[in-house]
């Protein structure tokens, strides 16, 4: 069976299970419910429109299952995308055609299809990739270039039968190469196109220096006269280890080192409205909490109720964090942070640390903007200073909002800081 085919088949082999996941879910939907559903509920009709309402969403979000190489935070965020589609294509045929559905019904449906759709296709995935390393499916490649970047590609490649690529070697005008590529040299960039046509190569990687650009426009065109894809391996991942964002700057294309969701308005608005909702709800309630505990900050020990401290906050600006106050009045505090069994702590004070009480302040912060329910952990002045020094990446927490808990916190990185290697740990979370 020709490989291309093989492809198609595959694509045509999830697409049934897509369906099949759809018409599961919808009849255990009516199982579940029909004593509920009015007489006025038609279930072909409504069964018609869902399975038609999925075929543009499959036609957009379909080819993912023939990419090479699929990470499993991409396969989720792609179905989040497609049942989003698929409920509103649906919603939209059911408003003009006036049916009447329960709401309840509804949500049961597209909350099971999305964990139904997550299982599928992080099945059909793995069974993709699974069927690559038997040897089916593959793309014939050659990578011109054998220097750095040639065999930082190369190394990939080798690592994961499961991206489906048979290597053919490598193309290179430098005859002082590397052993370990020497051995797989097919010869120089003149050879390409008639080896790649005699071969039926599917794809050809440029991984040549950019100063060299007569030649990656000759691979570029001799790549578009056989109908070969031809892809450029950037220079720049012999600085930068990691999965790389690519946008447009007008024509322009720009790579950035790290995806940043926030910088997308929907995103923002999205985690600022739940912060204002949350932190709104909080503080209307807040005197069934903060009049009790303000008491006992006040009897405790002489001084205000809050403490107010100058933390780092978003962009690295700062901003005046609040708590309620766990210390006698000190001069240390914004220098020397606490430790076990300090004898600033009053008694109210270690109470309210050990139930993370002393916090709820800062509600107000993220009420007004300062920082967000969820993010890094603000730290103060003297810890930014001393910290950025000599912590890698140390100040790139600041790119979003700091929060009143963040993943850091999740995994147990909590109070006194007491080495470095504690607060690496803490950094390598945010």
């Amino acid at each position: 069976m020709p490989k291309r085919w093989n492809g198609h088949l595959i694509k045509r082999i999830v697409t049934i299970g897509d369906f099949i996941c759809i018409n599961i879910v919808f009849s255990l939907s009516y199982l579940i419910f029909s004593p509920e559903l009015t007489a006025s509920f038609n279930q072909k009709i409504v069964w018609l429109i869902l399975n038609i309402s999925y075929i543009p969403v499959n036609l957009m979000f379909g080819e993912i299952h023939n990419e090479r190489v699929v990470y499993i935070d991409e396969l989720l965020i792609k179905t989040t995308k497609s049942v989003l589609l698929y409920f509103l294509i649906f919603l939209s045929l059911a408003m003009f055609l006036q049916l009447e559905l329960s709401k309840k019904v509804l949500a049961f449906y597209f909350l099971g299809l999305f964990a139904t759709l997550n299982i599928w296709w992080f099945i059909s995935n793995r069974a993709l990739r699974f069927y690559r390393k038997k040897g089916y499916n593959f793309k014939r490649i050659v990578i011109v270039g054998a220097g750095k970047t040639g065999m930082m590609l190369f190394r990939e490649l080798q690592s994961n039968a499961g991206y489906g690529y048979k290597f053919m070697g490598f193309f290179d005008d430098n005859p002082n190469l590397d052993p370990e590529a020497s051995q797989y040299l097919l010869g120089k960039t003149s050879d390409v196109e008639a080896f790649c046509v005699a071969n039926s190569v599917d794809e050809l990687f440029c991984a040549l220096p950019g100063s060299q650009d007569n030649k990656i426009i000759n691979l570029l065109q001799l790549s578009e006269r056989n109908t070969i894809r031809f892809f450029i391996v950037p220079e720049v991942r012999r600085f930068v280890s990691r999965r790389l964002n690519y946008q447009m700057l007008g024509a322009i294309p720009l790579l950035s080192v790290r995806d940043e969701p926030l910088q997308s308005w929907i995103s923002r608005l999205v985690k600022r409205t739940t912060d204002i909702i949350v932190s709104g709800i909080v503080l209307i309630l807040s005197p069934l909490w903060y009049l009790p505990i303000a008491l006992a900050v006040k009897i405790s020990s002489p001084g205000p109720i809050f403490f107010r401290q100058k933390r780092t906050g978003f962009l690295g600006k700062d901003f005046e964090c609040l708590k309620f106050r766990t210390m006698k009045l000190n001069r240390e505090s914004d220098l020397q942070q606490a430790v076990k069994g300090d004898r600033r702590i009053t008694k109210v004070g270690s109470f309210l640390r050990k139930t993370s009480l002393d916090e709820f302040p800062q509600f107000i912060n993220i009420f007004r903007g300062d920082m967000s329910v969820v993010g890094p952990r603000p730290h103060m002045l003297k810890h930014t200073e001393d910290y950025s020094k000599i912590i890698d990446k140390y100040m790139v927490r600041h790119f979003i909002k700091p929060g009143l808990t963040g993943w850091a916190q999740v995994n147990g990185c909590r109070g006194e800081t007491k080495t470095i290697s504690q607060m690496e740990k803490r950094v390598k979370y945010d």
